[in-house]
């Protein structure tokens, strides 16, 4: 046995049985370098042990994956001093287990930290409140290990009792938490229970191989909170473990926050951090022009061309899956008629779109919620594209040659309004009249009921979805029969069959042959259209260095600061 061989197999002592699958894999070759980082970090080898497993197999020792630019980079940022970040308006309370807009959860993630970090900079899921996390052997069962001497800004110290009450609340359908778009089907609050004051154990509904990541900082309401928490009141103290404390919350104005001295992560670089919101894009791009603010978080191309290119500011890249769906009622009459939903989806000239949307920040969508950068999509099923032609046939096949009226509800969001008004004149060409109702996302959001899918008006609705690593999500909440999200009232047995083989799954081979069949069924019934996929992209002034932005809106400034 050579010393690497030797090495490797003393690496892969004690490890389980679900991480042994997953170095299986990569030493037979079946899931790339990248991969196996990714998936190793999922299923809780850390850091260090993946390294040394590639060294033993002759590959690099880094663990960095990196492909986009989430952090500002550059000199050193210097302690000390105020950030000033504009953002949008919440769309409602601050509440851990109802928030659902982009606002909303940038707040959350000010002094609320997660069992796990999705690392924007790597693709890998990292310790956070949890140091490690392990599997039982078909992934039903995780244990999590707690980082010891944590306290919640009140001076609480953090146990297990906080973890459990924080999951248990927000996987209990009587709460109607945000985080059950995650949870239904997975985890109930009975799965919850800690064995001592630093292990957390969750029985799961059914195996899950994607588990860490379903309870990491993608699932943004899932932020850990003091035991007997009232959420109904927590805009009043935002107490959690972060790197910041709550200095003043006003409504729809903004918030300040003082740096945390005894964050168990160490040094925080700003004192404060000065959190000014704004109701749309624009005023945010002029404001970071006059030099009002040092940050946007999140953004899109259009309407903020005039920083881009531009030598004053650093633009923030995260390659990401956030979309938009736009989800047609199969229960409502004509969309009842799979033919109809195909043909609305055959107007649409997607390249088109992304050119004048996004530009190179844009990824073509095929009507599923696969992303590119997911590694489990299955890219060779065929792309749809714009077949004008096809679609009036498909119309005329379903008696609606003469066409029909319908409404379209959706929201006052980045980039949103300017693609529903593509929508409407892609519809007209086939005859579809579409009355656009575009609200506020207040107004919009103020319509939901989750928990029930009864939520939108209009027999079309179009809604923003952000970024998430695995896509468990997107697949569970819009399309499952039960799903918390579910606008488009789509029920399908053999689609619900298949979601469940999917999130099962634990190797990339099997999860990729359902995403296959799942792409396949999804462009026959088509429930809903994914026309595209886009970066997430924020923007600093060129001296702020250090800020970590995630796809969904979330940011992160313990390390940021002028340089």
């Amino acid at each position: 046995m050579d010393r690497n061989s030797e090495k490797l197999d003393q690496l892969r002592t004690g490890r389980s049985e679900l991480e042994n699958h997953v170095i299986d894999e990569f030493l037979t070759g079946h899931i790339s370098r990248r991969e196996f980082l990714r998936r190793g970090s999922i299923v809780g080898i850390s850091i260090p042990v993946l390294s040394g497993i590639l060294a033993a197999c002759g590959g690099a020792n880094s663990s960095s994956s990196s492909s986009s630019s989430s952090s500002t980079a550059g000199s050193a940022p210097k302690a000390g001093g105020t950030l000033r970040i504009a953002g949008v308006v919440p769309a409602a309370a601050i509440n851990p287990l109802t928030v659902a807009d982009e606002g909303g959860l940038t707040m959350l993630c000010q002094t609320g930290e997660f069992l796990v970090f999705d690392d924007p900079t790597t693709f890998l899921v990292k310790p956070m409140l949890a140091t490690s996390w392990k599997a039982n052997g078909d992934g039903s069962v995780w244990t999590f290990t707690l980082r010891p001497n944590v306290k919640f800004s009140n001076g609480q110290t953090m146990t297990s009792k906080d973890v459990v009450y924080s999951f248990k609340q927000q996987s209990d359908p009587k709460n109607a938490s945000n985080a059950l778009s995650v949870f239904t089907g997975l985890l109930t609050p009975s799965g919850v229970s800690a064995p001592d004051d630093h292990t957390v154990e969750f029985k799961l509904e059914a195996p899950t191989g994607n588990f860490p990541w379903l309870i990491s900082s993608d699932n943004y309401n899932m932020i850990i909170v003091p035991d007997g928490t009232d959420f109904s009141t927590w805009e009043k103290t935002f107490i959690g473990t972060g790197p910041f404390i709550l200095t003043k919350y006003t409504a729809k104005v903004g918030a300040t926050f003082h740096k945390n001295p005894n964050w168990w992560g160490g040094q925080v670089l700003p004192d404060t951090l000065q959190h000014i919101f704004y109701p749309t894009q624009q005023p945010q791009i002029l404001a970071l022009q006059s030099g009002s603010v040092d940050i946007v978080n999140l953004i899109v191309l259009q309407g903020a061309q005039a920083i881009f290119n531009n030598p004053d500011y650093n633009i923030l890249v995260n390659h990401s899956s956030q979309h938009r769906q736009l989800s047609m009622r199969c229960d409502k009459a004509p969309f009842t008629d799979k033919r109809v939903r195909q043909a609305m989806a055959l107007t649409l000239n997607r390249p088109e779109i992304i050119k004048a949307l996004f530009q190179q920040y844009g990824q073509l969508g095929n009507d599923s919620p696969f992303a590119p950068i997911f590694p489990s999509t299955d890219k060779s099923v065929p792309q749809r594209h714009e077949d004008i032609a096809m679609a009036k046939q498909l119309m005329s096949d379903a008696g609606q040659s003469g066409g029909f009226s319908t409404d379209l509800y959706t929201e006052v969001y980045q980039e949103i309004p300017q693609y529903a008004q593509i929508i409407k004149q892609a519809g007209a060409q086939i005859g579809i009249n579409i009355n656009l109702h575009v609200e506020s996302q207040t107004a919009y959001y103020g319509k939901a009921t989750y928990g029930n899918s009864d939520w939108l008006d209009g027999a079309m609705s179009l809604v923003d979805y952000g970024h998430r690593g695995v896509p468990n999500v997107f697949l569970n909440a819009p399309l499952t029969s039960a799903g918390t999200w579910n606008a488009a009232h789509f029920k399908n047995p053999t689609y619900d069959s298949l979601y469940k083989q999917y999130v099962a799954a634990v190797d990339l081979s099997t999860q990729r042959q359902l995403a296959g069949k799942i792409q396949r069924l999804l462009l026959d019934e088509t429930p809903l259209i994914i026309a595209y996929f886009f970066d997430g992209l924020s923007a600093t002034k060129k001296a702020v260095s250090g800020a970590v932005t995630t796809a969904m809106g979330q940011i992160f400034l313990s390390g940021a600061g002028t340089v």
